[in-house]
């Protein structure tokens, strides 16, 4: 049988594995696959760069959209990322008739609804296991292995430069910027770092998980975003001496209200797993009514790694690409006539628990005010941490960790606190999640 042509777009970083890895194992691929596949040219717009990967193990052109008009062309991948060209060559080749792997999980959050609907128009595949958590297969776990649970819940550590960042914090003491610069430095974060350090990273990719746990469409637009740039070494320090780890966490929940979409800094007990998922890793934990919980761990970059995934999808279109369209796994893992609109709440109606930082005057009654006021909200106390006031200071700091309460309500409890004559600053809130 021939094998499977594939049009490569971008020699970057991740094309450059994929080149490689494909070629190393490629025995091992073709005996799992039943044929085989074979990368038949390269687009990158730099050509020599494209030339010192495939040395003559390809064709090279610098015009992607030659690869695409190419008719012995049988899938493309795209691997260039953003929203502009990458969409527009992926809905060319869908519309020339061919199947499409990718790595691009802002593409997939952004315009994956746009195209799933065309890819089901040609019936052709678009597969993006890469396209979260790098070599750790946690599409095809919702999409297939969990098949027969009902989800309830996903939590992840899915962005490996933040939790560089917040690692180092924890570990050295030192404050974000100073880690930051130490991240670009090593390069685990890129010269502009925004998509990751504000969280836009990680909400693509928990928007595309929860797409597939919960059968609904791709709802990025709607998901609460909020970074680690505000973060201060200190929170890092008392979340620890309370037992809690703070991690940048993309959550996904199902409720009887609708569905929370949030990616944000979280305290999560030490004695978690994730809890103590350090540097780059990825981790993403899934909370199912009939295998419990169960939690994926490994690199979530990385061109070997992000190589795995995007060729295990190449298998994937080799073993599904006879079939029909109803006889695919369905690209969010449920029939599209199942796949449902959803409420996504927003962030004032979420139940979380919370820990409150609030540097306030060291006198009589400054905190049976504060929790006098939380009462009135009914917000239930957990721990309460008082350190003693410094040497010659008139000032302390005072640190809560609440049980559950719905977010508007600690909002209402924060203005009130905020404006009592006591309190020096602003109110610190990061949200606790106790996996459980």
């Amino acid at each position: 049988m021939k094998a499977l042509q594939v049009g490569l777009l971008g020699a970057g970083t991740v094309g450059g594995g994929v080149f490689n890895v494909l070629h190393r194992n490629q025995s091992e691929i073709e005996r799992r696959a039943g044929r085989g596949i074979q990368i038949k040219v390269v687009a990158d717009i730099n050509p020599a760069r494209a030339a010192a990967i495939v040395q003559n193990r390809a064709q090279i052109v610098s015009d992607a959209y030659a690869v695409i008009h190419d008719p012995e062309i049988d899938v493309v991948v795209e691997l260039i990322g953003g929203y502009g060209i990458a969409k527009d060559l992926v809905l060319a080749a869908i519309a020339h008739g061919k199947h499409v792997v990718t790595a691009n999980k802002a593409l997939i959050a952004v315009h994956g609804n746009e195209i799933f609907a065309q890819a089901r128009k040609k019936g052709v595949i678009v597969a993006f296991e890469a396209a979260v958590a790098g070599g750790i297969p946690i599409i095809k776990t919702l999409r297939e292995g969990l098949t027969a649970n009902r989800i309830e819940w996903i939590a992840g550590i899915i962005n490996g430069t933040t939790n560089f960042i917040l690692s180092e914090m924890r570990d050295k003491g030192l404050p974000f910027a100073t880690v930051l610069e130490e991240a670009q430095r090593l390069g685990y974060a890129e010269a502009d770092p925004t998509f990751d350090i504000e969280g836009i990273d990680a909400a693509h990719k928990v928007s595309i998980m929860s797409a597939i746990a919960f059968g609904i469409p791709v709802q990025f637009p709607q998901a609460y975003v909020e970074g680690i740039t505000k973060l201060a070494p200190m929170d890092i320090e008392y979340a620890e001496e309370l037992g809690y780890r703070i991690k940048l966490l993309g959550m996904t929940k199902r409720t009887e209200q609708g569905i929370e979409l949030r990616v944000h800094p979280t305290l999560i007990p030490k004695n978690c797993l994730i809890a103590n998922v350090e540097g780059a890793m990825n981790a993403v934990q899934v909370q199912a009514d009939a295998v419990g919980t169960t939690l994926y761990y490994g690199k979530g970059a990385g061109s070997e790694a992000t190589a795995s995934a995007v060729i295990a999808d190449l298998v994937d279109i080799v073993r599904q690409a006879s079939l029909t369209q109803e006889e695919r796994i369905p690209y969010l893992g449920f029939q599209d006539h199942h796949v449902i609109s959803s409420n996504i709440l927003p962030m004032t109606q979420i139940v979380t628990s919370y820990y409150l930082r609030m540097t306030v005057a060291d006198e009589t009654g400054v905190l049976a005010s504060i929790t006098k006021i939380l009462a009135d909200k009914k917000i239930s106390i957990d721990a309460i941490l008082q350190k003693e006031a410094a040497p010659g200071q008139d000032h302390t700091d005072l640190i809560i960790l609440t049980h559950l309460t719905q977010e508007q309500l600690m909002l209402e409890a924060i203005e009130v606190i905020q404006n009592l004559p006591s309190m020096i600053g602003q109110v610190t809130k990061i949200r606790l999640e106790e996996l459980s």
